[in-house]
């Protein structure tokens, strides 16, 4: 798609997803022990250029789905399949043969009896 200055960007979004990555990356650093000033700083430094890259994709016709939309296409897409198949389709055509010895149903323990 190109560019269109009068496609919105989710602002809110963006900084929203930002934060809770931030959130979740001081959280681990904490843990490892491994948060200092640097590291802070470069994650300070990473919104900016996470929300303006956000914007550029925006602008461009990106738009990421919320688990909402994803789980209401997948219930639509198994719903569409389910009727789009045959009830024939849906059951064997023709019962399952007898097990014999080679299958699961056969003497699965050895015998006695040597082969020759």
């Amino acid at each position: 798609m190109a560019w269109d200055r009068n496609r919105p960007v989710p602002w809110s979004r963006l900084v929203r997803d930002w934060v809770i990555y931030i959130g979740i990356m001081v959280i681990v650093l904490a843990v490892l022990g491994q948060l200092e000033a640097g590291v802070l700083a470069g994650l300070l430094v990473s919104g900016p250029i996470f929300v303006a890259i956000g914007a550029l994709l925006a602008k461009f016709g990106y738009q990421r789905k919320t688990m909402r939309q994803l789980r209401a296409e997948a219930a639509a897409n198994a719903a569409a399949k389910a009727a789009a198949a045959p009830a024939a389709a849906r059951t064997p055509s023709r019962p399952r043969p007898a097990p014999t010895k080679r299958t699961a149903g056969g003497g699965g323990r050895p015998t006695g009896k040597k082969r020759r």
